[in-house]
């Protein structure tokens, strides 16, 4: 068989991955039994289960068997779209069972005709002033208290981070970000031909010095974190680093780009409160509310808001009308303040379930969090690990999705506690442990 024939081979496996005809977890004939199926040599079939490995497509352990990788579909820059599994671990969107009837309540008459009409009129991205006004008010935190005139929208967070870069780096510019980050800027920092600088961190936070030292091997135009409920590890920087970070970026003079949207399950301030002039802050409404009624908020120190507009129009990232209208009636009668209260208490007892079903693994995450990190035992790889839970119907992203740098991801997956109901999620994690568990003796072995 010539290279062509087997890269052939590979070839049409990797379409039926593409295609849903192989799912994560699905496990691949033993190499023998393919070799005898497509009558190739043995020697061939294991060039092929080769190149699958190489397109990380496939993951495989002695013993255990060759299986569709956790990743097969959702490529490096960022995690696919939710992928319908019975209990998903994937992904982190908090909904209430009691937030529907909350939010019909509050919204109830926006659907009349002369409400209708206004809220489905075109918007800006600077909003009206009765919706800054509320905003601003919604969004204070103790002595952090944004004006008004600071407030810039989109349609979600995702946009306010990419209006944020669009606004501060310029193309071809660097950011310097937490080695292990919210994995959705790889992708929006690639279509802005923006370079990453992953950044050392320790179980405080991003390192000070790391951000020296980045800004002096190349000149860094800004500095992307996630102060509060760090994703995927779950920390909030102490007052003591964020002092220490501050002192540096102002030195430095270099802007921070804080992503607050985690930041409603804890009580520490914003760094924006103790430096104004170089915070940019985005929020979003979709983890306190709803995915489907979002509405993303940026808070822009004065002299960069006019950039940040414009990077909104340019982008076609504006909030539309309704989202407007919606969020301001949610915002201003207090259903989004009751919606965080009870997401907190929900968010604390998914993290003692969590907490009972992993005793005695490595856990790192804060019991105010929506999720946790599990450094994995030494006999597990985080991919196999992917691959193990698809079986038994379980979504868990890989520590390779959240990290900077390829090739320097810890062995480690992250857990999105939020979505599942806490039957399902005790359900999930008590199965995860019993992988977990397992030695290589309890798997099927394929050669």
């Amino acid at each position: 068989m010539t290279k062509a024939d087997y890269l052939t081979l590979a070839d049409r496996i990797a379409a039926d991955i593409a295609q849903g005809a192989l799912g994560p977890g699905d496990r691949l004939p033993p190499q023998r039994d393919f070799a005898d199926r497509h009558g190739i040599a043995a020697s061939t079939a294991s060039r092929v289960y080769a190149e699958l490995l190489r397109r990380g497509l496939v993951v495989g352990e002695v013993g255990r068997g060759t299986f569709v990788s956790g990743e097969a579909k959702r490529g490096v820059a960022a995690p696919g779209e939710p992928r319908g599994v019975r209990i998903d671990l994937e992904f982190n969107f908090p909904i209430l069972p009691e937030q529907s009837a909350l939010i019909a309540k509050s919204l109830a008459g926006l659907e009349r005709p002369m409400d209708l009409e206004l809220a489905l009129r075109p918007a800006a991205s600077g909003g009206t002033v009765a919706v800054r006004n509320t905003a601003a008010a919604f969004l204070a935190a103790g002595p952090w208290t944004p004006s008004p005139d600071q407030l810039v929208f989109t349609g979600a967070g995702r946009q306010s981070i990419a209006a944020a870069l669009a606004a501060v780096v310029p193309p071809g510019g660097r950011c310097g970000v937490e080695m292990l980050t919210y994995p959705f800027i790889k992708g929006i920092a690639a279509r802005l031909g923006i370079a990453l600088v992953p950044l050392a961190m320790d179980e405080s936070g991003v390192r000070p010095e790391a951000i020296e030292r980045a800004h002096r091997d190349g000149n860094l135009s800004t500095v992307y974190l996630q102060p509060s409920i760090q994703s995927p590890l779950g920390m909030t920087m102490p007052p003591v680093r964020r002092a220490e970070l501050l002192r540096i970026v102002e030195k430095l003079n270099i802007t921070v780009i804080e992503d607050n949207v985690y930041g409603f399950l804890d009580d520490a301030t914003p760094l924006a409160a103790d430096a104004p002039d170089h915070c940019l802050v985005v929020d979003s409404l979709s983890k306190k509310v709803a995915p489907g009624l979002n509405l993303g908020f940026l808070v822009t120190p004065p002299r960069l808001r006019d950039s940040v507009m414009a990077a909104v129009r340019s982008g076609g990232w504006t909030a539309s009308g309704y989202a407007f209208a919606a969020a301001q009636r949610m915002m201003s009668d207090g259903t989004v303040d009751t919606l965080v209260q009870l997401k907190r208490s929900d968010a604390r007892a998914r993290q003692q379930v969590a907490a009972t079903c992993l005793a005695g693994f490595d856990v790192r995450t804060s019991s105010k969090s929506y999720h946790l990190w599990l450094t994995l035992p030494a006999h597990w790889r985080s991919q196999a690990l992917v691959a193990a839970a698809a079986r038994h119907d379980i979504g868990l992203t890989p520590s390779t999705t959240f990290a900077i740098s390829n090739g320097h991801a810890p062995n480690a997956v992250r857990l999105a506690l939020a979505g599942p109901s806490i039957e399902l999620l005790d359900t999930g994690l008590r199965t995860l442990a019993d992988i977990l568990n397992a030695k290589e003796d309890d798997f099927d072995l394929t050669e």
